[in-house]
């Protein structure tokens, strides 16, 4: 085992380079810009020129680097193709070829959930276990599965993708997907405004979200905290969906540790308990004892996935 390896983590704004001990000390982290123009095709130029910078500033050994992993927004197949990434303007290509022919290192490649979901396997909240599931509750829904320490990618890269389970027949908004009634509808923090609205206008329940011009998921959590009767509806209903849907999850991977991530996850234990609370009678009863716990990683941890998966 070499010393030294990257982690790149590229988001549709900014991409995250993290240079790890193969240990998985954490070094050195930076940014530098997603340059989407061109369809894309300065992103990974941009990347290699990163790190070669890196590698002569810190005086490093190129010799004694492992490799570069690399976290996508978008579904890779295990032989490192993307899928099309819209949101980086990318087509169908070989990012691993294309990236190791620019550094001059091993690369893997791999969907941007499933690599944090390896790193808080690896160095987060689900150290010690090697079935998890992650889930991360941003402005959608992502998920990784991590079966006996190994990521499920699937057939075309869509191992994962729990936002777009079906959980309600008679939703009339779209998801981004296209289908209607998906549970990043209801359990992402845009789904979580979507049911604190329809609470509003359903019943004339007195509430101090009424008094907020713009709702945000931060605010029905806060005020579920402070004992507000209609957020606390909707804080039982997100669960109850999101508990549901992880309970049928639970059924195909059974994991020991679900790992709940993304921004809504700051709002900390009430957002887990009430998971926990519909997630237990719905469960296969071999299922029942998994944890629930908090993602520790925060924004690295699919920088810390990336290096998991070149080692």
């Amino acid at each position: 085992m070499k010393t030294y390896g990257f982690g790149v983590d590229i988001g549709g704004t900014t991409v995250k380079l993290g240079l790890f001990r193969t240990d998985g000390t954490l070094l050195d982290k930076w940014e530098i810009p997603t340059r989407k123009e061109d369809d894309g095709a300065h992103i990974l130029p941009d990347v290699a020129d990163a790190i070669k910078e890196r590698i002569a500033e810190k005086a490093i050994d190129p010799s004694d680097v492992q490799g570069v992993g690399v976290g996508v927004p978008g579904p890779v197949t295990p032989e490192g193709v993307v899928r099309k990434c819209v949101n980086l303007g990318w087509g169908v290509f070989n990012v691993e070829d294309t990236l190791s022919k620019l550094t001059g290192y091993p690369v893997k490649a791999g969907n941007d959930a499933n690599v944090a979901a390896l790193g808080e396997m690896w160095q987060g909240a689900g150290k010690g276990a090697t079935n998890i599931v992650m889930v991360t509750l941003g402005t959608g829904v992502g998920g990784g599965v991590i079966v006996d320490g190994h990521i499920v990618a699937g057939a075309t890269g869509a191992g994962g993708e729990i936002g777009h389970i079906p959980v309600k027949d008679d939703e009339t908004l779209v998801c981004g997907c296209g289908k209607q009634g998906c549970l990043e509808q209801y359990a992402s923090a845009t789904g979580v405004v979507t049911l604190t609205k329809r609470a509003l206008a359903a019943s004339d329940e007195p509430s101090s979200l009424r008094d907020l011009s713009e709702v945000t998921a931060k605010d029905t959590f806060d005020a579920a905290k402070a004992g507000d009767k209609l957020a606390l509806e909707v804080l039982e209903q997100f669960g109850k969906i999101l508990g549901k849907g992880l309970a049928a999850v639970a059924c195909v991977v059974n994991p020991e540790t679900f790992v709940i991530g993304g921004g809504v996850s700051k709002a900390g234990s009430i957002i887990t308990d009430v998971i926990a609370k519909y997630y237990v009678p719905n469960a296969f009863h071999a299922c029942r004892d998994a944890q629930f716990k908090l993602a520790e990683l925060g924004n690295d941890a699919g920088m810390y996935g990336c290096v998991q998966m070149i080692l």
